[in-house]
């Protein structure tokens, strides 16, 4: 019985997760001059962090001993992977704000799982284009990094990238979960969704042996891309762990989105409405 009870409760979140995106986007598309606008501006503001590597690049032949080639496999993995999570579930962030104005009481009255209900709110498709302008990176890391490609290898490709994105939404749902204590925290959330793909983008090597630990172990972002690259290039893992490690990062992200659903579950139960 409550095995199908969970099976039902994850039905009805999934169908209410597609319902309310299909509504935003269908919004979306009855202005298509204005979706392809804002589409391109996002796919030009956030190569502006490429840009920003190409001009090192333009100065120096390696950023801790990692090519361009390989800094651009670094940026196009983790762009990807978060571009996915933050179409999925970007809205998240926007909690807090719901907590303090009292607007997420409408929400809790409604026969659907809240957390479809926020996830899917506002659904942005002009975040495709974040998307695009990491795979096209990624395209072009492919086809410029010398690996020797294996059966292995050419499976983890996509599962880290997959994975990748399963761990940047358990990070936007733990940040969300926290803005119920402190209501106004979207910048702290911010810091670790997109100041953590800013910091992978770049090589472990350039960072603090403590600082790639944290990324490793406390917050485990570096199997978003810093692992499981290592591992595509040849390279040493990150802190000499074994190669076996870099099949982690399903596991990770499976683990990852367990904990932020328990934190989620929590910040439910002790909501307690603004009282106004």
């Amino acid at each position: 019985m409550a095995e199908t009870a969970e099976r039902s409760r994850t039905v009805t979140a999934v169908r209410t997760y597609g319902l309310i995106s299909a509504m935003w986007i269908r919004s979306t598309m009855a202005y298509r001059a204005s979706f392809a606008l804002t589409t391109v501006t996002n796919f030009a503001v956030t190569g502006l962090d490429f840009v920003t590597i190409l001009l090192m690049f333009s100065r120096v032949g390696s950023l801790g001993g990692w090519p361009l080639p390989e800094v651009a496999l670094l940026y196009g993995m983790s762009s990807v992977a978060f571009g996915i999570a933050d179409l999925a579930v970007g809205s998240m962030e926007r909690l807090g704000q719901r907590v303090r104005d009292g607007t997420l009481d409408t929400l809790l009255v409604r026969p659907a799982p809240v957390l479809a209900q926020v996830a899917a709110d506002r659904f942005a498709l002009r975040r495709l284009g974040r998307i695009t302008q990491g795979a096209l990176v990624l395209g072009y890391a492919l086809t410029a990094v010398d690996i020797d490609w294996t059966v292995a290898k050419a499976l983890l490709l996509p599962v880290a990238v997959v994975s990748g994105a399963g761990i940047f939404c358990a990070v936007f749902v733990a940040g969300a979960a926290f803005q119920f204590a402190a209501q106004d925290a979207s910048e702290v959330q911010n810091a670790f969704t997109y100041g953590g793909t800013t910091l992978l983008q770049y090589p472990p090597t350039v960072f603090g042996r403590e600082l790639v630990r944290g990324v490793m172990f406390v917050l485990p972002l570096a199997f978003v891309n810093w692992v499981p690259a290592a591992y595509l290039l040849g390279r040493p893992l990150p802190l000499e762990l074994p190669g076996w490690v870099a099949a982690g990062s399903p596991l990770v992200a499976g683990v990852s989105l367990a904990l932020s659903g328990l934190a989620w579950r929590a910040g439910i139960r002790s909501y307690r409405s603004t009282g106004s």
